[in-house]
Order: structure tokens, then sequence, then C-alpha cells
């Protein structure tokens, strides 16, 4: 016979709340904004309606990043991608694009599709990283700065004159010799001539890759490629082959009759690496610092919405 006791119990038992596997499976979101009456909303380019900011940050830094960086390294690529956002789109009044031109976003679904099994727990890294920045901005000046970032540098950031003439104080040329320690740090790429030929807008000779002059810049990218009366800068150069980096150098392999191009770097170059920020987490070094080291004489601080 059961006792009053056990059946009691079990009573209780029953009682008790049922968490069910759904909510158990259910991946950790960003927090709130302290003040919900002021949060701030960004609008997407292709979403169909505007996303919470810290919500808009988590997929941007999972599309950024690789989520096996150490934390510190995604907490600097989480203030960084806030601080592009919001001064992108005025604190949230006009789109942004999803895009390497401005910053990549997955979604949710595209999160669970890149991480698979792997999601919940790479999902909880990333929304604890902006969680723990939440808010937090990068200042000059008490203004929002532009807070561009790559991937991997020459071993050099590109300083903003550098990349587009404007001198720009918190954007200048750092060493960032851990990059070489990247897997995109360099890259070769070939082409036949002819392929090569169908890229520009004149018709190459063997003879002219010995008539290449290439002039680089205090980071050690070409500045402009000459060849005769014919120049273009790095920048165009870049653009026109689809290569990772301005730092290139050129050659016509005759035995093998290609172009070959190699690149050193990937990326614009300008502002924080990321592979440098994560050699510096690795050293132990915070996300503040990092943020400090390769924009200068900045401020972090947490935004006000209700200001804005």
């Amino acid at each position: 016979m059961i006792s009053i006791g056990v059946i009691c119990l079990i009573g209780a038992l029953y009682m008790l709340p049922i968490v069910g596997f759904s909510e158990r499976q259910e991946a950790i979101k960003p927090q709130a904004s302290d003040k919900n009456a002021c949060e701030i909303f960004i609008e997407v380019e292709g979403q169909e309606e505007k996303i919470p900011l810290e919500t808009y940050i988590t997929g941007v830094v999972a599309a950024e990043m690789p989520v096996s960086f150490k934390k510190e390294a995604l907490k600097a690529q989480a203030i960084a991608a806030r601080t592009y956002a919001l001064k992108t789109t005025n604190y949230g009044k006009i789109a942004i694009a999803p895009t390497v031109a401005k910053q990549v976003f997955y979604d949710e679904e595209q999160r669970k599709a890149n991480w698979a099994s792997n999601f919940l727990g790479n999902e909880k890294k990333i929304v604890e990283a902006i969680n723990e920045t939440q808010g937090q901005v990068i200042l000059y000046n008490n203004e929002l700065i532009t807070a561009m970032f790559h991937s991997t540098s020459n071993g050099k950031t590109e300083s903003a004159y550098g990349y587009g003439g404007n001198d720009i104080p918190y954007l200048q040329s750092v060493a960032s010799i851990s990059d070489q320690a990247s897997p995109k740090f360099e890259a070769v790429q070939e082409w036949t001539l002819a392929q090569w030929n169908k890229l520009w807008p004149i018709q190459w000779q063997p003879s002219d890759f010995n008539r290449i002059q290439l002039f680089y810049n205090d980071s050690g990218r070409v500045e402009r490629l000459q060849l005769g009366n014919n120049v273009w800068t790095g920048r165009e150069v870049r653009t026109l082959l689809g290569i990772p980096s301005t730092d290139f150098t050129i050659i016509f392999n005759a035995n093998k009759r290609k172009v070959q191009v190699k690149t050193q770097g990937y990326g614009h170059g300008v502002g924080m690496s990321q592979y440098g920020a994560e050699a510096m987490a690795n050293e132990g070094k915070t996300a503040a610092e990092i943020l400090h080291y390769y924009y200068q004489d900045i401020e972090i601080k947490k935004i006000d919405a209700c200001l804005k």
C-alpha cells in the first residue's frame, strides 16, 4: 500500500512546472536595451522587419568573425560592429546593406544552417560577447568613429590616408606582425594570358611584365601600378583582379605560360585586424586593449539611446 506521504510527494511533483524539450533547446538571446522605450532598431536591406540593435550585432559578429576566436576578440568585434552600424545608419535612421562593403549579417536561420549541430554552443558564445559589451561604442572627440576592420593585415595595418587619401587621426598604420600566422595571410592566383587580357582595358604581351613599375606606400601596399603611360591605383588593380589585398606582386611565369599574382593580407587593411585581435586575445589582452591598439586616442563608452 502506498503511504500518504508518498502520495503527497507524487502530487507535489505534478505541481512543478514542466520545461519542454523545445524550451531547453532554445538559444540564449541578446539582452534587451536597458531602456526598452528608447531601443534602437536597425533596418537591414533584404530583411522584412527592423532588427533590435543587439540582435543585429549578434548576426554581424557571427558573420564577420570566426566563432572559434577568443571571447575578448569577439567582444572587440562586437564593439567595433556596433559603432560602425550606428555611425553608418545614423542610429537606425538609414538602412544598411548586409554586404562586405558594409557589414555582413547572418540571421538566425543562416546561423543555424552554418553551425548545424553546434548552433546552441556557438550562439551562446556570440551572445555572451554581445551582452558583455551591450551598448558600448568607440568614440573620438566624443563622436562615433568609422570603425573599419579587416581580416588579415600584411604585417601592418593601412592608414586611412594610405587607403583613401584622408588623414583620420584614429586610423593610423600600426604593426600587426602576428597576422602572418593567419591562414589568409598569403595567396597566389594564376591566369592564362588570354584570361588576364579579358580583365584589362589593354592587351598585355609577355614582355610587358618586365616593364611593370609598382609604387608602394608606407604600409607596404601598392599605391599605383604603372605600365608605360598606363597607370592604375592599387585599389583599382585589386578590384579589377578580385585579389585579396593591395600588397601584391605580378610576374609572368614563362614555363607555365601563366600570370601569377602573389598577395599578402586579406582585406583593405584599415582599422582592426581580426586575426591580430585574436592573437592579442590569446596573449591575454582585453577587448578594450585590442581596440585601443588598433584605433588611436579613442574612448569606449556606453551609449544612452534615449538621448538619440
